[in-house]
């Protein structure tokens, strides 16, 4: 029987550590794999360290005094960590942040425009424009209107945009739902799903949200306490008892006290997944 060689991730990161101004250690070990043309789900509760995964890879970290004290991240095979934001995103690394940040004092199509890659060409640009309003056609008639007189969910759906425009390889979706209307966030759910189909790119999504993060990811891993405690398949996840127990609201007291002390334990290393 013939081995059929697997597809190498897109990103990689092993043993990842980071700390806040040199001694505050914000993530302890994590290791996780996104492959190409797939939404991967980073899930856990406020604090947990998901943010901070996300900006070590994106390059933001050192905004906020924080640095890769160990371990790698690898990006089609070429190691990123502590590299600058600007220089992630040459390599088509980009991110929508959470709190829906545009340029309020500019029109949605001047905030397409100001955010838009000079690594497309003129046509490619104006494809990428066209394509943001085809998944977003509730942008297209307010192309005039000035960003911070939008609704929360166009000012995330044009946050989307400007980072459509950028040609992303891996675009990361930094809490999708913070803030937002449920019925809002199902539609904007729906949309990260069309962007994988019509651009053909990956998307790496934090979200404190398990339910929607979960129903759109192929993938997913949970993390704790800077700790990666969980990972599977979506689908797998969504029907593990800890899941729907402790992070979709069905757990009892005696069940929460076991998942905590299973989040609390120390990791063995940086291959372990606690399942």
């Amino acid at each position: 029987m013939t081995n059929v060689p697997q597809a190498a991730p897109l990103l990689a990161i092993d043993d990842l550590r980071v700390a806040y101004h040199r001694v505050a250690v914000a993530l302890h070990g994590v290791t996780l794999r996104v492959m190409p043309q797939t939404i991967v789900a980073l899930v856990g509760n406020n604090g947990a360290g998901k943010t901070t995964a996300l900006r070590a890879i994106s390059g933001f970290i050192g905004v906020d005094d924080a640095r890769v004290i160990g371990g790698s991240i690898r990006f089609a095979g070429r190691r990123i960590e502590n590299e600058p934001p600007h220089a992630n995103t040459a390599r088509g690394i980009v991110l929508v942040p959470e709190r829906d940040k545009v340029f309020p004092n500019l029109t949605v199509a001047e905030n397409l425009t100001v955010a838009a890659t000079r690594r497309a060409s003129s046509a490619e640009r104006r494809r990428l424009d066209e394509l943001v309003f085809a998944l977003f056609p509730a942008l297209a008639p307010l192309r005039a209107r000035l960003a911070g007189l939008l609704s929360g969910g166009e000012r995330q759906m044009l946050a989307f945009g400007s980072a459509i425009v950028c040609k992303p390889e891996l675009l990361l979706v930094d809490e999708l739902s913070l803030g937002l209307a449920p019925v809002v966030v199902d539609d904007l759910a729906r949309r990260v799903r069309a962007i994988r189909r019509e651009l053909g790119i990956t998307v790496l999504l934090v979200e404190q949200n398990v339910g929607v993060a979960l129903a759109i990811a192929d993938y997913g891993y949970v993390i704790e306490s800077g700790h990666v405690v969980l990972e599977g398949p979506a689908g797998e996840l969504r029907g593990r008892p800890e899941i729907q127990q402790f992070y979709l609201g069905l757990a009892t007291g005696n069940q929460v006290r076991r998942y905590r002390a299973l989040r609390e334990r120390p990791a063995n290393g940086p291959g372990d997944r606690r399942q």
